[in-house]
């Protein structure tokens, strides 16, 4: 696994070595001691999975009182890929950084605690998986404009157009209002 620290270096990219014949293929996708190494000290107690439709906008999410990290991953299709710093004591707070997740490339992104996270289906449908540092809570999640002029993210959207948001997402709050982390 080739662990690559992007723009915001508390945000690695994954790139797992994948081992292909005409069977098919192989790949390890996680290693504790490794992603320790790489990552940080965190341990997972929740995966998710969901799947979503092309020009679908999923985010930009987090937990305040339950921060949880996440270790993303397209099993199927591809998605433009967000995480935003939150945490208003780093060099890095308020800006983002993305990349392209997608089944031929395999790749994960280590999203930590304190970051909103959000994703862009750019395929005709994609599988997202996820491993969480803490358990879901409902009550708890914030949602940032995915459109905010102040983070001013460049989502790749198809043709243009605005995604399809859940209700919750299309109320997101601005970044100027969110709870930041210290």
């Amino acid at each position: 696994m080739q662990y690559e620290k992007l723009a915001i270096p508390d945000v690695v990219l994954l790139t797992p070595q994948v081992f292909g014949d005409e069977r098919g293929f192989f790949m390890e996708t996680f290693r504790q001691s490794e992603f320790e190494k790489h990552c940080g000290n965190y341990q997972f107690v929740q995966d998710n999975h969901s799947k979503s439709a092309h020009g679908i906008l999923r985010g930009l999410h987090y937990q305040y009182q339950q921060p949880q990290g996440k270790l993303v991953r397209v099993t199927r299709g591809e998605v433009y890929d967000v995480a935003v710093d939150m945490r208003e004591s780093s060099p890095t707070f308020g800006q983002w950084v993305g990349a392209l997740l997608s089944e031929e490339n395999k790749q994960m992104l280590w999203v930590p605690p304190g970051f909103a996270h959000g994703f862009y289906v750019t395929s005709e449908e994609a599988e997202f998986q996820y491993k969480c540092t803490d358990y879901y809570a409902p009550g708890d999640e914030v949602s940032v404009a995915w459109d905010d002029p102040q983070l001013a993210i460049s989502w790749p959207l198809k043709k243009g157009q605005a995604p399809q948001l859940s209700g919750k997402d299309a109320q997101g709050t601005s970044f100027a209002n969110a709870p930041y982390f210290k």
